[in-house]
């Protein structure tokens, strides 16, 4: 028994404790705009007051009309002046929800807004670790899909409350002439559908977290089906019915759960509906009799009558707000949860190292990814002066594009330490660092942009210098096929919006390459195989055309062709995240070794 008691007095905490939720939403909603806020406070106390006053006013007419009847010389003018009176007060209440509306709506696009800035800013500070994990890409989609309208909809429902705890104060204190117990049949009739209907929008939130995978899979099948980087091989392989298959499993999989609920719900609120509606005409009766026997008049019938439906409206329409905000709530902590993921503080401020000379150097780094059991690298010592050249060369998944995530402080060593001009990257300032380099990754960023946008994203500080465009098209070999275009640097990209071209795999390239040159200070060029979709003469002009253009900076090729890995100073083979051969070119043929065995591999084909 005490064991019962303490899961209830914590399940009563626990939801008790998603309210403080509450706060946090009506202070954001305040900051987004005080005006609309403050007018909404306004308009919620002028709509809850009123209707209390059309019932009282009612009575009058009510009671005028009857008293008119009666009498010798009727008060018509009177009666009329309360109608009058009536139609303003009702106007009034139009008016209020109108503007309620109004400002509710405004309200609408501003938060709506205001949150998802926050949750794309909170992106910006994360780790490339945090988009790498499953459990972070379910919180990102729970934030994402509610959380924007969940804030509003609390503080709606906040003054909705307001609202008709203003009204049933009112129409109470006007009941409680008739009878103390009114009011208490009026509040007792509607809490069992209140009960149920917070259990179940429990419920409904647990639903929601546990099938959150799911609907990112099927979130993901339609980017599969409908987006041009995906239609081509689902059309030439033939996906296309498996997957639309896959996406119909996944929503008849919801769809079960979603049923079952819906069906709980509406039966048990339909059944316990039948309460209230026993409740008002019970009381309609007591009030009938109670009339006919002479203790009330006839408007204080009406009265009472249109105070009791109204009353038990606004009982219903608080437990509703009451059992809505606890699931706004609910959902609430999904965009907080997701806003407060701990990111680790990065404490570096230095812009330069003692020792320039040394230029770059790894240290015995060993690196696991989160959650992995395998080092992706192990002991990796390395070193590249400046005007100095590295190759890396090894098989797909040996650690190569993983050595560049932690020269680029994408991720931190597990072990070791990574050195540039003698200083510990841990202490370098990180934005300081990303600009000393330069990079094209494999999987680089075909943009939706503009070509000049597109360039001019390799360095935010002049992205929008058309002189710098140039200049780094130039280098990147990518000046020629853009002033081709009717639009130069203007032309729009990509197919997603009106007027957009689409490029080759190898213009692409060069457009990535290009990017990679806009850092024109960066010292630390890093092209991860930089010309895999381009043709042997292409690639053959690029390298030569950039070995002249590096200068003295520290130049890092990943690549499996071999005929620019060996033009490169010192050439490193990885093997399963570990070193296993590092000298030139010639040094590594006479060890007829894995690179010796590769390039001879590699120059048969050419045969």
């Amino acid at each position: 028994m005490p064991e019962e008691t303490d899961n209830s007095v914590g399940l009563l905490r626990r939801s008790l404790g998603v309210f403080g939720y509450s706060n946090r939403a009506l202070q954001l909603v305040w900051t987004t705009s005080r005006p609309l806020t403050v007018t909404l406070a306004l308009l919620t106390l002028v709509a809850g007051v009123l209707p209390a006053a059309i019932a009282y006013i009612g009575q009058l007419i009510v009671d005028g009309v009857v008293a008119a009847t009666q009498a010798a010389d009727p008060d018509t003018k009177g009666v009329l002046w309360l109608v009058f009176l009536e139609a303003l007060v009702v106007t009034a209440v139009a008016a209020a929800q109108r503007g309620l509306s109004a400002s509710q709506s405004l309200l609408r696009a501003l938060l709506g807004q205001r949150v998802n800035v926050m949750i794309l800013e909170k992106a910006l500070t994360l780790e490339l670790t945090h988009f790498e994990d499953s459990e972070f890409y379910d919180k990102l989609t729970q934030a994402r899909r509610e959380a924007s309208s969940r804030p509003l909809s609390l503080v709606t429902r906040t003054f909705g409350l307001v609202q008709n705890m203003i009204s049933l104060t009112s129409y109470a204190v006007l009941l409680v002439t008739f009878s103390p117990w009114a009011v208490v049949i009026l509040v007792g009739a509607g809490l069992p559908s209140f009960f149920a209907e917070a259990k179940f929008s429990g419920d409904a939130f647990r639903l929601f977290r546990w099938r959150s995978p799911d609907t990112r899979m099927q979130m993901y099948l339609e980017t599969v089906i409908a987006r041009e980087d995906g239609v081509k091989e689902v059309k030439l392989f033939q996906l296309g019915p498996r997957l639309l298959q896959r996406y119909r499993d996944i929503f008849r999989k919801l769809f079960v759960e979603d049923r079952r609920l819906t069906i709980r719900r509406d039966t048990w609120g339909f059944v316990l509906g039948l309460l209230s509606t026993a409740a008002l005409y019970g009381a309609y009766a007591w009030i009938v009799v109670t009339t006919i026997a002479g203790a009330i008049t006839l408007g204080a019938m009406t009265m009472y009558l249109l105070l009791f439906r109204q009353g038990q409206s606004a009982v219903a329409a608080i437990l509703t707000a009451i059992s809505g905000m606890y699931e706004d709530n609910l959902y609430l902590s999904n965009l907080y949860d997701y806003l407060e993921q701990p990111v680790p503080t990065r404490r570096g401020e230095a812009v330069h190292g003692p020792h320039p000379e040394r230029g770059l150097e790894f240290r015995n780094v060993s690196f696991v990814y989160p959650g992995a059991n395998d080092k992706a690298l192990n002991n990796i010592s390395l070193q590249v002066r400046p005007g100095k050249s590295l190759a890396l060369v090894g098989e797909n998944g040996s650690g190569k594009t993983t050595l560049i995530k932690l020269l680029t402080r994408l991720y931190d060593p597990t072990e070791g330490q990574i050195l540039l001009d003698g200083l510990d990257l841990q202490e370098w300032d990180v934005e300081a660092l990303r600009q000393r380099v330069g990079v094209i990754f494999q999987d680089f960023g075909r943009y939706q942009f503009s070509v000049g946008e597109n360039i001019g994203a390799g360095d935010v500080r002049y992205i929008d210098d058309v002189r710098r465009w140039q200049e780094a098209a130039t280098t990147g070999m990518a000046a020629p096929f853009i002033e081709e275009m009717h639009d130069g640097y203007k032309t729009q990209l990509g197919r997603w919006f009106k007027g957009g071209r689409e490029l080759s795999g190898g213009q692409w390239q060069k457009i990535a390459l290009s990017r990679a040159f806009m850092r024109s200070d960066a010292d630390i060029l890093v092209l991860d195989e930089p010309t895999a979709a381009m043709d042997a003469s292409s690639e053959a002009a690029i390298f030569e055309h950039f070995r002249k253009a590096s200068g003295d900076k520290m130049i890092i090729l990943i690549s499996h062709r071999f005929s620019t890995v060996r033009a490169a100073a010192q050439i490193i083979v990885i093997h399963q995240g570990e070193i296993i051969e590092h000298g030139d070119h010639d040094s590594l043929i006479a060890e007829d070794g894995q690179y010796a065995h590769l390039f001879n591999l590699q120059a048969r084909g050419y045969k």
